[in-house]
């Protein structure tokens, strides 16, 4: 096992360490069971002696009961100690992505994250267990089965020195060349569970457009990659029994054969043929045992090899010994600011971006399509980090903050941001879980939600199915601009999160933004002219720079690309009325 994850183990290492303990306590109880039904047989029964029979017989039933408790033991310890490594494993890797910055993130993809904390840790946590339990029996029977053999007779002894070597190199080879095939099953289902969730989320969207044909062949075609992926492996991998089986059994006839004539020349006992044929079958088993496992570990490794890759990921963003753990205002400068999503030296989605913000203003940020205004604001609560230049809030390097502290002074609305299983006072408390009933409904009344809330049966008692699904997308935005409120953070960010909610709620969520929060710097990115027409400045976004500031009246007159866009909009609604 790796030894990075082995450190997940923490409180259960007596469990992994009594597990094989009592592993080989039951071996011995087991070696010693055939070499007892010797004396019975060859002293007791030939000696015609019942007493003696009796007597050993009770030692047989006393190390049967004894090999019975020590392997339940076993099994106990052996489950608590891999089900307690997948927890610690689940534990270990889920705090490690909440660390991940989104570009870390984007590296691995939510998918394969997914199954990297599902399928891939259950392998690696059913091959611990059973590597402690039988990969340690196995080994252990082996040695001691050989040892009573050899004190038997060392001709016969000598017929397992030689299999066991072939079956050793035949296993080896065999997962050297299964690997690459279970390598290759886990990046396949990590497509697979993007195509899933993109699905299911787009459920609306497929039935809309009657498409489920479409994704069906879709699914069929990735599933049968697994398979044949999966088909390749395991033919490889099923040639371990036979293997196993004919090298074994042909140590068995050869073993009869030798035994035979040293029975008939009377050098050995028919007793000691016995016990010699049982440990060959406990011999054969464990090996039997050792292939399972080793599958199982062939498996695991593939899993391994993808859980450390996401534990050594460093994250891109950490904070400093000394960070700053304040945010003194709503202050916010782009100084010289050039972005590339692929670091230095890629393609630039913002360029020589510079910007001074007051606290306490309403900012209006407008472009086209691609514009990168989403890009821009993510700057600020340092979601990604500058690939040249500077962004300040509160005249500190974002980078000098603290993440947490920064973060919890920048509140970020979405688009499309997501709603949680719960009430709406649970999702609404994700902005401040300790807030009253009254500073939910407060905020709630600021984002024009509280009205829909109280036309609930149960009000803000009502559930949230997952995703938000049971209430419409103004509603989710409104929710989601509330549960931001109760943050009371320095600066807001509202990236198009009013899109689905009428130009008359707009207003009124923008009214009283002012009246309630006019400390808090207000950012708000919108495709609509009367979302951000009243705004203390109007940033123009075209092609990743800064094309115009200015209040709208200015925009208007020197700035070509609102002007358009206005006069389009504006006339739109002039004909409408």
């Amino acid at each position: 096992m790796n030894r990075l994850l082995m450190r997940s183990l923490r409180e259960y290492k007596k469990q992994s360490f009594l597990a094989p303990v009592f592993v080989i306590l039951e071996v011995l109880m087991e070696v010693l069971i055939p070499f007892q039904m010797a004396k019975i047989i060859d002293t007791g029964i030939q000696g015609q002696d019942m007493n003696y029979i009796i007597q050993v017989g009770l030692e047989l039933v006393v190390m049967a009961m004894l090999a019975l408790l020590f392997g339940a033991l076993a099994g106990k310890y052996a489950a608590e100690a891999g089900a307690g490594y997948g927890k610690n494993l689940r534990h270990d890797i889920f705090y490690k992505i909440q660390e991940f910055s989104f570009k870390n993130i984007d590296h691995f993809s939510a998918p394969s994250l997914v199954t990297r904390m599902t399928t891939d840790i259950t392998n690696v946590q059913m091959a611990y267990m059973f590597t402690i339990r039988l990969l340690a029996r196995a080994p252990i029977m082996i040695i001691l089965s050989m040892v009573m053999t050899f004190s038997i007779n060392t001709d016969i002894a000598l017929l397992f020195l030689i299999a066991i070597p072939v079956l050793g190199i035949a296993l080896i080879a065999i997962a050297k060349i299964a690997h690459k095939y279970f390598i290759k099953v886990f990046d396949e289902y990590d497509v697979l569970n993007n195509d899933v969730q993109e699905n299911v989320n787009a459920a609306r969207v497929v039935k809309a457009y009657v498409r489920e044909d479409f994704e069906d062949r879709k699914f069929q075609k990735i599933s049968q990659t697994i398979f044949k992926l999966f088909t390749k492996a395991e033919k490889i991998v099923a040639l371990n029994g036979p293997v196993m089986t004919f090298v074994m059994y042909a140590v068995i006839l050869i073993m009869v054969l030798i035994g035979g004539k040293a029975i008939v020349g009377g050098s050995m006992e028919a007793g000691e043929l016995t016990s010699v044929l049982v440990y060959a079958m406990q011999i054969l088993i464990s090996l039997m045992i050792v292939s399972f496992v080793f599958v199982m570990i062939m498996i695991a490794e593939a899993s391994t090899d993808r859980i450390t890759e996401v534990m050594k990921e460093v994250p891109e963003m950490q904070d400093k010994e000394n960070a700053v753990k304040e945010v003194k205002n709503g202050d916010i400068d782009f100084e010289d600011v050039n972005f590339s999503y692929a670091g230095k030296g890629g393609k630039l989605a913002l360029k020589n971006v510079n910007l001074h913000i007051k606290s306490g203003q309403m900012i209006g940020i407008f472009g086209g399509t691609g514009s990168a205004k989403t890009t821009l604001v993510q700057l600020i609560p340092r979601l990604y980090d500058v690939t040249e230049g500077s962004v300040k809030v509160g005249d500190v390097d974002v980078r000098e903050y603290n993440l947490e502290a920064l973060r919890d002074q920048v509140a970020v609305v979405l688009q499309k941001n997501v709603l949680f299983t719960g009430t709406i006072y649970d999702n609404i408390r994700w902005g401040d879980e300790e807030a009253s009933d009254e500073e939910v409904q407060r905020v709630c009344r600021l984002a024009q939600a509280d009205g829909f809330i109280r036309e609930f049966p149960n009000g803000y008692d009502t559930m949230i199915v997952e995703g938000g699904n049971n209430v419409s997308g103004g509603q989710k935005q409104r929710l989601c601009i509330a549960r931001a409120l109760l943050k009371k953070p320095k600066i807001l960010i509202l990236d198009d999160s009013t899109s689905a909610v009428d130009t008359k709620t707009d207003a009124l969520i923008r009214k009283a933004f002012r009246e309630e929060i006019p400390d808090t710097t207000k950012i708000i990115i919108s495709q609509r002219v009367s979302s951000i027409e009243d705004a203390d400045q109007i940033i123009i976004m075209d092609n990743g720079e800064v094309n115009g500031i200015g209040t709208s009246e200015e925009l208007l007159k020197t700035n070509q690309i609102y002007r358009e866009v206005y006069e389009s909009q504006v006339k739109g609604r002039s004909e409408d009325e």
